[in-house]
């Protein structure tokens, strides 16, 4: 049988993915066409993907969008009709569209864990190969690793916020039709439940769920009508929708169509902790003591966190989340950091942009997690050599493409149980919603220096 979590099915019939390789900017091309005239193109060259900072007063992030970054590095060449296009508009020239038709990626890399947490300066990508090779993969690289980070460290805090109560993923019509479909498998990365979208079902095994909305309601000439419906059709155990109207009246009368076994009914405007607490209290005098409360509308980890001590059993959130709940970028930057020596054979030097405002740190990285007694985080480690770890330290960087063949495919489910380990190792401070520091330092060795 089928994993239903991990199961990517294969494209329908007579059909295949897209390619990947025109999701770039134009200088990406202009930097690859002047790079094969100087002779640049071949040199070997280390790209780092890393965030400056997290978002103001965020204590970490979380990386998602590995495994669709993989599929889509995978599908990254130039077709016909992409080589007719560049040629046509004259976009780049001869020789650049000869490197092109035959383009794959060959190069090497790192990666941290996708679900795994990052700090300032966490190298949580290294992308090793010839100059001309890895500066392509530079904007599909930022545009799915910054949605996928932000979405996903957004949900981790909403996911904090509501503790053992399920979450349910329904941004689908609040941001575009594909980035729905990326945000669901990185909220169920990060501990929501489910999601409505049912792209991301079919792609990725995200469990899905879906109940009912106010038109399913005003379509029928009364609520009882529209209730017995839905009951007459998906059982007792669906949700039923109760604020269409009054929601004393629509609970009462969702009790006597369905019974004591009614299976949940969602509350979606209104005061919510004053309804649910009413709601609560009329469904217990009902009898239906064991039909759940579910809220939506307009949430985010604040009003979930506020909700803590409302007698509720589950939210869903949609705008809050596709939006990274106010930071919809993790700011992520993918920059060169080394570059084989022109004197020294075999020999990588450090390279870095030395500007006021953004500069750089030299030198491929490597990275370890610090932790005490207890496997607690301390700091994050990142060093200009391969690390020697103790026995309180966990290297962050596992191969992740070799020679250009993908070695390692993270999946949904594989990345939802790393990330609850990782929430384990961090300090309990970690994760306050209040707006702090990040959770522990990033010590760049072996200087000692600290972000």
């Amino acid at each position: 049988m089928t994993n239903p979590v991990n199961h990517q099915p294969p494209p329908g019939p007579g059909t295949a993915p897209p390619d990947t390789a025109l999701l770039t900017d134009h200088y990406e091309l202009t930097m690859l066409q002047a790079s094969l005239r100087s002779g640049a193109a071949d040199r070997r060259a280390v790209f780092e993907v890393f965030a400056r900072h997290l978002p103001h007063g965020r204590r970490y992030g979380v990386v998602a969008g590995t495994g669709r970054l993989l599929d889509a590095i995978e599908r990254f060449h130039f077709g016909p009709a992409d080589l007719e296009f560049l040629g046509g508009a004259g976009i780049v020239d001869e020789p650049t569209l000869a490197f092109l038709e035959s383009y794959r990626f060959r190069g090497n890399i790192w990666g941290y864990s996708e679900g795994d947490c990052y700090f300032p300066g966490s190298p949580i990508l290294v992308v090793e190969g010839t100059f001309a090779e890895a500066v392509l993969l530079e904007t599909l690289t930022l545009s799915i690793l910054n949605h996928d980070c932000a979405i996903a460290s957004a949900a981790s805090r909403m996911a904090t916020a509501a503790g053992d109560r399920p979450l349910i993923e329904m941004g689908s019509r609040r941001t575009h039709e594909r980035a729905a479909v990326a945000s669901a498998r990185a909220a169920y990365i990060a501990g929501f439940s489910s999601t409505s979208n049912l792209r991301a079902r079919y792609e990725f095994g995200i469990p899905s769920a879906g109940t009912s909305a106010h038109a399913f309601t005003l379509i029928h000439d009364s609520e009882r009508h529209a209730f017995a419906s839905q009951l007459e059709s998906l059982g007792q155990g669906t949700t039923l929708l109760v604020d269409t109207y009054d929601v004393a009246r629509a609970v009462r009368t969702a009790v006597e169509v369905a019974g004591k076994e009614l299976g949940a009914i969602r509350i979606d405007s209104g005061d919510l902790p004053v309804l649910a607490r009413q709601v609560r209290a009329l469904l217990d005098e009902l009898g239906a003591t064991d039909t759940r409360i579910v809220l939506t509308g307009d949430l985010d980890e604040y009003s979930i966190a506020a909700l803590g001590a409302v007698p509720v059993d589950g939210y869903g959130v949609g705008t809050s989340l596709v939006t990274g709940s106010g930071a919809p970028t993790a700011a992520l930057v993918y920059k060169l950091v080394a570059r084989a020596s022109s004197s020294e054979e075999g020999v990588m030097e450090p390279v870095a942009k030395r500007s006021v405002g953004k500069p750089g740190r030299g030198g491929r990285k490597w990275a370890v997690r610090h932790r005490d007694q207890q496997g607690i985080a301390l700091s994050e480690r990142v060093s200009l050599s391969p690390p020697d770890p103790g026995p309180l330290d966990r290297e962050l960087l596992a191969p992740l493409v070799e020679g250009g063949e993908v070695v390692s495919r993270p999946v949904a489910e594989e990345a939802r149980a790393r990330h609850r380990e990782a929430l384990a190792e961090l300090p309990p401070y970690a994760l306050q919603l209040s707006r702090g520091y990040p959770a522990i330092p990033t010590v760049f060795e072996p200087n000692g220096d600290e972000v």
